[in-house]
């Protein structure tokens, strides 16, 4: 997966805020610490490690911590950020950092449109071993003319790249033989035309298909073919073959 010029300069600017910040934060934290240490008396009583990670004061030290000032006759007590609560902050950016770097900038990670793409190729890998097992179920002995539109699409499609130099863009014969009278050569009918395609006839310089079109398709450039019945293009080629009877 491509990724611009903007998405890294974006990323980039992210992470260098995240430690910018995060620097900031640790020196404010320190110049802090080390004001609250000035100004604590020579005598304070040493913290239990308890009170220093999650920054309690005893309720005997509250007035200590009194503000001056008051509203409503409410006092504020000066208590700081806990460090429990700073120690999260701080672990928050450290995880900023390595996610954006593992997902957007090293693109190892496995992100949703990555995830999707994945799964969309593996879907089409199963459909396609699915139509080729279908498809290969279809053969000269079962094989029938398929009627929906998307099928004889697909095999209007097959006939354009494949048949039109020796049959014509409608048809109408040229090398090969006329497809839209009733004559046939070797068989008028789907099955006719199925094995005809599939194996062709080399003597006659008509290539065996099997090779290029699986069953499938071919069944369903069989079809289309038939569609041509009658429709008596200008500049058809004569008869040639048996008249034969087709659905």
């Amino acid at each position: 997966m491509s990724v611009s010029v903007i998405e890294i300069w974006l990323v980039s600017m992210i992470l260098v805020t995240g430690v910018v910040i995060l620097i900031v934060t640790l020196q404010l934290h320190v110049a802090l610490k080390k004001l609250a240490e000035q100004a604590a008396p020579e005598s304070a009583e040493k913290q239990s490690w308890w009170e220093g990670f999650s920054g309690l004061k005893p309720l005997e030290k509250e007035k200590e911590l009194l503000m001056e000032h008051k509203y409503d006759d409410i006092a504020e007590l000066d208590n700081p950020t806990p460090p429990w609560f700073m120690y999260l902050f701080y672990l928050s950016i450290l995880f900023a950092v390595i996610y954006g770097l593992y997902y957007h900038v090293y693109l190892d990670g496995n992100i949703q449109e990555t995830e999707y793409k994945n799964e969309v190729t593996i879907a089409e890998k199963v459909r396609e071993e699915y139509l080729k097992k279908f498809a290969n179920s279809v053969n000269e002995d079962n094989v029938t003319v398929v009627k929906e539109a998307k099928d004889l699409t697909e095999g209007s499609q097959i006939y354009s790249t494949n048949c039109v130099a020796c049959h014509g863009d409608k048809g109408q014969g040229g090398v090969g033989p006329n497809l839209t009278d009733k004559f046939w050569i070797h068989g008028g009918d789907v099955k006719g035309l199925f094995k005809t395609i599939t194996h062709g006839i080399p003597e006659k310089g008509m290539i065996a298909w099997n090779k290029t079109l699986n069953p499938l398709q071919i069944q369903k450039v069989a079809s289309y073919i038939l569609t041509l019945q009658g429709t008596n293009p200008p500049g058809a080629k004569e008869p040639q073959g048996t008249e034969t009877k087709t659905p």
